[in-house]
């Protein structure tokens, strides 16, 4: 398989979030803002990308019957570190996101990921599919924190864009809004963007 092709099934054709639909608990809890968002996102891609180039190395040597534990236990330490690190140095947004950081281990895409890819491929391509998925996942969160946090908070990482008389529609800010746009998002996504690259 070509890296364009990685990247292409990552982003568009086998997008996480808008066309396989997994790993939407964290999507829809933490995209209140853009900045949670970003940050979730940026720990995801590094959790699936060392995930997988670790689980790529030892393909050959997991026991079959037992993979699966294995695979859980390698993406554990990897999202250990990434909470222990968060917690030493972004502590506002280690208490923002809360519960989901270590909720990434039982991520689907990760798993997805490490028991679809990364067990059958070399580390260069197994490490390109974790960054090319990462991506899927964090444009799609980032697009939905990005509109969530216009409409639900009248801002954008934060600083207000409209004067006082704004009202903002706090629907946007709670899970059903997050719902109602995620909906219209895939709707979107899947009619023009996955259909315009499957004519190809």
């Amino acid at each position: 398989m070509k890296i364009s092709d990685i990247f292409k099934n990552g982003i568009i054709k086998q997008n996480p979030i808008f066309v396989q639909l997994i790993g939407m608990c964290s999507v829809l809890a933490v995209s209140s803002s853009l900045k949670n968002s970003v940050t979730m996102a940026i720990a995801v891609i590094g959790v699936l990308v060392l995930s997988n180039i670790v689980i790529s190395m030892i393909r050959k040597v997991t026991p079959e019957k037992i993979r699966i534990p294995i695979f859980i236990v390698v993406i554990a330490t990897f999202v250990t570190l990434v909470e222990m690190l968060m917690k030493a140095f972004m502590q506002s947004m280690y208490q923002a996101l809360g519960i989901f950081i270590p909720l990434i281990v039982v991520n689907c895409i990760i798993l997805a990921r490490a028991e679809a890819f990364a067990s059958k491929n070399g580390v260069f391509k197994s490490a390109i599919d974790g960054v090319a998925m990462g991506l899927g996942y964090g444009i799609a969160i980032t697009i939905l924190g990005t509109i969530r946090e216009i409409i639900g908070s009248g801002s954008i990482w934060g600083i207000q864009l409209f004067g006082e008389g704004f009202k903002p529609a706090a629907l946007f800010v709670a899970p059903p809004g997050a719902f109602i746009l995620l909906g219209i998002l895939i709707a979107i996504f899947r009619t023009v963007v996955v259909k315009r690259f499957s004519e190809e």
